[in-house]
């Protein structure tokens, strides 16, 4: 089974073999089998979207961390153009794991700041597998307080297992960066977007996911824990991390339902990696209109809004 396919996209995997092998005979050969391959690639697409719509949490979750889903940098160049990065905190070093810069999205100036994991073993370290450090939530904060200085939207990019837990990040203040940045995020007197694209996990996702309007792709999650930390903690093994998952309430639909986020973006078919130019489009277009109804409120209004909606979490309606 091809790697880019998951364990429980195996009948698919499968179907798509049968049609490559279709085709590799069709070169060779004068017998026309295109009719045959056409009825294979029908079966096929029925075949996802039958799965794709009974998908358990912890299939979600396996869509989110998928090795070929699209990161942040992959939506920044697909979605928004001009973008100029920015690095540091000025004060001790460059996270890489946290893209940010100056960028246009439909022509209209913004800043955007996402979180960016690795694609081969080099880049993966290198970017710390998208993992937070202290200096990355200030970088942040620096990025973001410059959008205020020259009345930029905002918008963020999240994507992470959760924020560095190494010893050297707590003796910089990794606690104190994070909770700096809900306070000075939660302020900000410019329109603030947040968009979940892949796993949005515990404080590290946090540090960058307070705004106007919280936006979640079709097949991310967003959670307080990781399932594993969570079977961890409750069942004593990693083990029940499926189990996890399933009574967490973590999935764009869930908590939409919750009120926690406040729109899905839809995917293609199989997910973001099968189509990342209609992805692209699909979250640019969702970007647009909700600037379009953030950017034309007051500031006292945009930022009273701000503060009912995080004051709501957690209440039944």
């Amino acid at each position: 089974m091809s790697a880019s396919y998951l364990e429980f996209e195996r009948p698919i995997a499968e179907l798509e073999a049968k049609i490559e092998e279709l085709r590799l005979v069709g070169t060779d050969s004068v017998v026309n089998i295109q009719e045959e391959i056409s009825r294979l690639k029908s079966k096929s697409r029925d075949l996802t979207d039958s799965i794709f719509k009974s998908l358990t949490s912890w299939q979600i979750v396996q869509l989110a961390r998928h090795p070929l889903r699209p990161y942040s940098l992959d939506y920044i160049q697909k979605v928004f153009t001009d973008f100029d990065e920015l690095h540091g905190d000025r004060a001790f070093a460059d996270d890489k794991s946290v893209v940010a810069g100056l960028a246009r999205l439909a022509g209209e100036p913004v800043m955007v700041i996402g979180q960016q994991k690795g694609r081969d073993t080099r880049e993966k370290l290198m970017r710390n597998f998208g993992m937070m450090h202290p200096e990355g939530y200030r970088k942040a904060l620096r990025i973001a307080k410059l959008a205020e200085k020259f009345q930029l939207p905002l918008i963020t990019l999240i994507d992470t297992p959760g924020a560095y837990p190494g010893v050297g990040a707590e003796a910089r203040g990794q606690s104190e960066a994070i909770a700096r940045n809900l306070l000075e995020f939660s302020q900000l007197k410019i329109p603030v977007i947040c968009v979940v694209i892949g796993e949005g996990c515990s404080g590290g996702a946090l540090g960058i996911g307070v705004g106007d309007k919280v936006l979640m792709l079709q097949y991310a999650y967003y959670a307080t824990i990781s399932p594993e930390g969570c079977a961890t903690i409750l069942w004593k093994s990693a083990s029940k991390a499926e189990e996890a998952a399933e009574v967490m309430g973590i999935t764009a639909n869930r908590l939409l339902k919750l009120n926690l986020i406040d729109e899905i973006v839809a995917e293609p078919l199989g997910g973001a990696h099968r189509g990342l130019d209609e992805m692209a489009n699909n979250l640019k277009g969702v970007l647009t209109q909700s600037l379009a109804t953030l950017k034309h409120l007051p500031i006292d209004k945009l930022l009273s809004r701000r503060y009912q909606r995080w004051m709501a979490m957690g209440i039944n309606h």
